[in-house]
């Protein structure tokens, strides 16, 4: 259901209050605030012990918050019991009904809402022709392949149109190429259906490729929020840089040079901050994505080392360079272009605007 509110505006999906969990002594949420827009894609990603799936079992009622609000279309449901909060959920694990048939799997949950036999028939087949498995309607789970039972798992939390849908690692038990797959068609059932959804996982790559925002989570509390552009190319801290894609962190302290310019100076030289870059603190780390980084030293900051390895991966050449001062430094080098033999000395450069201040 989409609530709108006075001024016609589109309110939001879900709102979370200062929602915190606590297990004795041992934190597993911070005071938590999130807003959910109606029909977002929102992915919490962190690793383990991060709080990410703390939040999502909180918003579905299967933990009880210690403290906080978890309002959904505008209605408190904090108290909620699970079975009525209009939650779809997937799971990693696919929890299907193994003595019923894929068609009797995703008429369960519309069989629980006491639906007419013709509307049940109706969504049923929509379901079945979304995820394209109309042909295996009579087979049980068993006949199936991994999958093709995960696409059941997600007809099934479509097909009876929850008010938002909760997916737990869902591609955690597929192999690379199917997981790749799958991401593809999970992105395309939201943007069909425009579905609320919530997802969890710990791969970076994965949340880079669905979501609209990830909600980025460390220490059982919010690191960063925001676009998958905003939190790879502007990432707010050493973290959030180190944990969304491959980053080299030089860190240092924040001087001024004598004509007023201020840089970080490092154990590898002072480099160039980017402009407007401030510093509340005397610390501070910029970081430079491979991409940014090129062999010679004509960008404005550069660092020398020795060639470790060159790794060929298709679309692009990793060479990873150890430097003089002892850390290692990951470029990636264009198609086409070659890569320096192994023990060879490199110059490497980039444009100080190309890097991120961080605390």
């Amino acid at each position: 259901m989409t609530t709108v509110a006075k001024d016609g505006v589109t309110a939001p999906k879900l709102i979370i209050e200062g929602l915190s969990k606590r297990y004795g002594a041992v934190t597993a949420l911070e005071p938590t605030h999130l807003t959910v827009p109606t029909g977002e894609f929102l992915t919490l990603l962190g690793p383990s012990g991060s709080g990410k799936t703390t939040l999502l079992q909180m918003v579905c009622g299967l933990v009880e918050p210690t403290s906080g609000r978890i309002l959904i279309d505008g209605r408190d449901q904090t108290q909620t019991p699970v079975h009525q909060r209009d939650i779809g959920l997937v799971f990693q694990h696919y929890a299907l009904f193994p003595h019923l048939t894929v068609a009797e799997n995703i008429e369960f949950p519309l069989r629980m809402r006491a639906l007419s036999a013709a509307q049940v028939k109706q969504r049923v087949k929509d379901a079945l022709a979304m995820v394209q498995l109309d042909h295996l309607a009579a087979r049980f789970p068993r006949e199936l392949s991994g999958g093709q039972q995960q696409r059941v798992a997600l007809a099934r939390s479509f097909v009876y149109q929850p008010s938002i849908i909760l997916m737990d690692e869902p591609l955690g038990a597929l192999d690379k190429k199917l997981r790749e797959h799958m991401q593809i068609e999970i992105k395309q059932l939201h943007r069909e259906t425009g579905a609320t959804i919530i997802y969890v996982t710990h791969d970076q790559e994965e949340a880079l490729a669905l979501s609209d925002r990830i909600c980025l989570m460390n220490h059982a509390r919010i690191e960063q929020l925001g676009s998958p552009q905003e939190i790879y190319a502007r990432p707010a801290t050493a973290f959030a840089a180190d944990f969304i894609g491959i980053s080299n962190i030089f860190r240092g302290q924040v001087d001024t040079a004598s004509t007023g310019e201020i840089r970080l100076s490092t154990p590898h030289g002072k480099f160039r901050l980017p402009a407007g870059a401030t510093c509340s603190g005397a610390e501070a780390a910029i970081v430079v994505r491979p991409e940014q980084i090129s062999l010679g030293g004509d960008k404005g900051n550069t660092v020398v080392g020795r060639v470790a390895d060159a790794v060929y991966a298709g679309s692009e050449t990793r060479l990873i360079v150890d430097l003089d001062e002892g850390e290692t430094v990951i470029v990636r080098l264009p198609p086409g272009q070659p890569a320096p033999a192994y023990g060879e000395r490199a110059t490497l450069g980039w444009n100080p605007d190309a890097a991120v201040l961080v605390p």
